[in-house]
């Protein structure tokens, strides 16, 4: 049984600084004073007779307690404001799905399930499907503080997956791609050496895709160039990359179109062999929705066809 004394504004207050990491942020989004914000945790510490931050030189971070009780009142309260949602939504005919994507899914898989899942039910008319993009780290928090009810992408080198389930759908690699007419395009016996004279469009560090970057960059002895684009932006991305010498470390899924049309161009040394695993993660503490479960079919059938045309 939940303890009497711990109230909703306990609970607020604790997800807000493990959301921000700075009691000082928390305590200006929910405008209360930060003197008002540390009382709040520590009379939450002292009911639970357990620690939940410890100070960091980035600020504060979750002790293995606060990471349990994270992972329980996140979805929690989560699933409360839903149900209080829920009330307007019954007038209004409105439902909704919130999904994380990664810049991997963002060209062709999801867009093209979103497409089937309006296309295949008039009654999934009614339901809006809200769209959150970024890094995996940032997408997989939220996932598990029950903030979105799936992620969608190439995660599996994420540390924050561990404690989620993730089903794989298919393998996709990073290419290293240039525009049609670039020096190196075309050119059969490359050498690593050689793509460092050209400026690099390359995700941003602490990301799981930049991961595989850095790894590329070991095996092969280099320094990144100093001109550089950090970006998960696929449109600046692949603007930039057409207008320019430089070279793009892209998701297949994103170039292939432009490949096929002879705009882009694949360099022939490979920055991977098979690729990072593709997929979809869910929060196991969250009752499913049919909605949810409904989505994730679409997904895993628009997945078998796209697995087969890379075949």
């Amino acid at each position: 049984m939940l303890n009497a004394r711990i109230k909703l504004r306990h609970l607020q207050a604790f997800l807000e600084v493990a959301r921000q990491r700075s009691f000082a942020r928390a305590a200006e989004r929910l405008a209360i004073t930060q003197p008002g914000m540390s009382k709040t945790i520590r009379e939450l510490e002292e009911i639970l007779g357990a620690s939940l931050f410890e100070r960091t030189p980035q600020g504060v971070a979750l002790t293995q307690a606060g990471l349990t009780l994270l992972r329980h009142a996140g979805p929690a309260l989560r699933a409360l404001e839903e149900g209080v949602g829920a009330i307007g939504d019954v007038d209004r005919g409105t439902r909704w799905l919130r999904v994380g994507a990664l810049s991997t899914v963002e060209s062709r898989l999801l867009p093209e399930a979103i497409r089937r899942w309006h296309a295949e039910e008039a009654s999934r008319r009614e339901v809006g499907i809200n769209v959150v993009t970024g890094p995996s780290a940032f997408l997989l928090s939220r996932l598990r503080r029950g903030e979105l009810d799936l992620v969608v992408g190439r995660m599996t080198e994420a540390r924050e997956i561990h404690d989620l389930a993730f089903e794989h759908l298919y393998y996709e690699r990073l290419l290293l791609v240039v525009r049609a007419g670039h020096p190196l395009a075309g050119k059969r016996e490359l050498h690593a050496a050689e793509v460092v004279d050209y400026p690099w469009v390359l995700p941003p560090p602490q990301t799981t895709l930049r991961q595989q970057v850095d790894s590329f960059c070991v095996r092969h002895a280099l320094t990144l160039p100093s001109r550089l684009l950090e970006t998960l932006s696929l449109p600046l991305s692949c603007g930039y990359t057409l207008g320019s010498d430089a070279i793009w470390v892209a998701p297949e899924e994103a170039v292939r179109e432009g490949i096929a049309a002879g705009q882009l161009c694949e360099l022939s040394l490979p920055l991977e062999q098979q690729g990072g695993s593709v997929g979809l993660c869910t929060n196991t503490t969250l009752q499913p929705s049919l909605g949810l479960e409904a989505f994730c079919e679409t997904l895993r059938e628009v997945a078998t066809g796209l697995a087969a045309v890379t075949r």
